[in-house]
């Protein structure tokens, strides 16, 4: 008899249990997660914007930069040798690259002494090298002050939560409504981390085409110089 009563018992609490409902979890996607954050998100999104526009457009001029006829300086000392300097002049303004226009400097200045000559195009590569770099400096900053911003919207955010506490009487919150403003104020720390990891990466992958860009350059001013030093 006892045996069945506990049988019994066992089998009310199966049904409890099974008619009990199941809690579902659910997930937050990037955004419902940026909508949290309030306006510092939107400047988060505004130099993510930034920093797009300035990695395409610098990656479009350096790809241009770095395209080139490798023919270019063999037909530059042809031209050169067989004194055909408006050919040679015309070549580089058809060439449009940085190091045509270094060249195209040096041609102007031949017949003056080997030291102008190379001041003369070292300046013009100066130049074209401050012009890749435009907007790096931009870029710089927003990898270093996004994080930053996003820890000031944390810090906003968790003076606005510890606030609202303050405000009720007691000073009693649920834990829910500190939970739901502490994870708003971690939001904008997330967007901050992502648009300066996103910028820093960026900004050192410019940097490096850059830096390649620059020793073409250097090769091609020493190749043009051992030029002019050739024998007619």
């Amino acid at each position: 008899m006892l045996l069945q009563i506990d049988t019994i018992a066992l089998a009310e609490e199966a049904i409890i249990e099974a008619a009990e409902p199941v809690q579902e979890t659910t997930s937050m996607n990037l955004w419902e997660m940026a909508q949290y954050g309030g306006w510092i998100m939107i400047i988060l999104a505004v130099l993510l914007a930034v920093a797009c526009y300035i990695f395409i457009a610098r990656l479009v001029v350096i790809k241009q930069a770095t395209r080139e006829d490798k023919s270019f300086m063999d037909r530059i000392r042809d031209y050169i040798h067989d004194g055909k300097i408006d050919s040679a002049l015309n070549l580089c303004k058809q060439t449009d690259t940085p190091s045509a226009h270094m060249v195209e400097k040096g041609i102007t200045r031949i017949g003056r002494p080997m030291q102008d000559v190379q001041v003369a195009v070292e300046n013009v590569g100066n130049l074209e090298v401050g012009r890749l770099e435009k907007g790096l400096v931009i870029m710089a900053t927003i990898a270093g002050g996004a994080p930053m911003l996003g820890f000031l919207g944390t810090v906003i955010g968790m003076v606005q939560t510890f606030y609202n506490m303050a405000q009720t009487s007691g000073g009693i919150i649920e834990m829910s409504a500190l939970s739901t403003g502490m994870y708003q104020a971690m939001v904008t720390t997330i967007g901050g981390l992502i648009v300066g990891i996103l910028a820093m990466f960026a900004y050192n992958y410019l940097v490096a085409r850059i830096d390649r860009v620059v020793r073409l350059l250097e090769s091609r001013t020493m190749e043009f110089m051992d030029l002019l030093n050739e024998p007619a």
